[in-house]
């Protein structure tokens, strides 16, 4: 069956045709920045660029009947073997083609990178000196390409990220990398540099409320959680998850307990608790300004007088949303955000 990747990737038209171009003219780049909020598509442009640059078929002409065949394209074909291979499944997180290669925090056993402990931080030295440096000077192992995968590019340490510079700076040939993350800002000056960035926007809510009913979600709640995933289908599937709508639902309810409560306390324990549950943060938060939102509309048609100081809540909680993105300390936009509703 044919995959081809790139084909898959939805509403991030002026990415797409930018990676396109790179391949229809020949000019990859031999490093990528893909950046923008998580969910949107930027894993899957990754991996369908990295399918296309070590396709079997792509650029070779197919003969026709009388020797005339179809120009030569410059995508992938999606039914090699290479295509197929560079493509993780299901619950796998790296693809198997040993030309494609996935860099991410904890992903491998510590022995397997010469480490004695996991990474729980960030993506150490010793993952890009047993993935990528030990690599760098060798030729493709089945010869069209190389390509690193990078995600969550902004957990690199510093040290991997010095480390992966050289690299960066002086690519072998036919060696490319593709780092993907949704907070360009925290990576250093030296990699942002040394990167083509491409930009990914949030998904029009119709397109992740599509995408998550053919993922299985019943039609009226895919629409339903799309409104709050903020653009992301992997927020959309957070959301939708019963268990998750369950937490979001307990989230938005100690926010407002501990906005209206005498002491400091339960804001605390909200924000510690936020520390832990930084992938989900976003979600939540958009949860509960929604919430605020929904209250400061009925308080307003029944005139009174808390509907201003709800709508302005319901501000502040989206002002932590654009916080959020650009800070790695999700418990002090929790504790912020919630001190400054308590000051209304």
């Amino acid at each position: 069956m044919s995959e081809v990747l790139l084909s898959q990737v939805r509403a991030q038209d002026t990415a797409r045709r930018t990676i396109e171009r790179a391949l229809e003219t020949g000019r990859v780049h031999h490093a990528y920045l893909f950046a923008g909020p998580d969910g949107v598509g930027k894993e899957l442009a990754a991996f369908g660029l990295a399918q296309a640059l070590v396709c079997e078929k792509r650029g070779v002409e197919e003969g026709g009947l009388f020797g005339g065949g179809a120009p030569p394209s410059f995508l992938a074909c999606g039914t090699c073997s290479s295509c197929l291979r560079a493509v993780p499944r299901d619950e796998e997180r790296r693809p198997v083609h040993p030309d494609v290669v996935v860099i991410e925090r904890g992903l491998y056993a510590p022995q397997t990178i010469g480490r004695r402990t996991p990474e729980t931080q960030d993506i150490s030295i010793d993952q890009i000196r047993t993935l990528v440096l030990s690599r760098a000077a060798y030729a493709p192992h089945e010869g069209r390409a190389k390509v690193f995968v990078v995600r969550r590019a902004e957990e690199l340490s510093v040290s991997a990220a010095n480390a992966l510079l050289k690299t960066l700076e002086e690519p072998g040939a036919r060696t490319h990398f593709i780092l993907l993350t949704s907070q360009p800002d925290a990576l250093l000056p030296t990699i942002l540099s040394r990167t083509m960035r491409i930009r990914f926007a949030p998904l029009p809510d119709d397109v992740v409320a599509s995408i998550l009913e053919s993922r299985g979600v019943e039609p009226e709640r895919a629409r339903e959680v799309a409104r709050l995933a903020g653009g992301s289908v992997e927020a959309g599937e957070h959301l939708a998850d019963p268990e998750e709508s369950e937490a979001r639902d307990r989230f938005v309810t100690r926010a407002l307990e501990a906005v209206a409560a005498p002491g400091l306390e339960p804001l605390l324990a909200l924000a510690e608790d936020a520390k832990k549950e930084k992938d989900l943060l976003r979600a939540r938060i958009a949860a509960l300004a929604s919430a605020l939102a929904v209250r400061a509309s009925d308080a307003a048609r029944a005139n009174r007088v808390e509907a201003e100081a709800l709508a302005m809540r319901g501000h502040l909680a989206l002002s932590a949303l654009e916080h959020l993105d650009g800070n790695n300390a999700p418990q002090l936009v929790v504790e912020a955000m919630l001190s400054r509703m308590r000051a209304l």
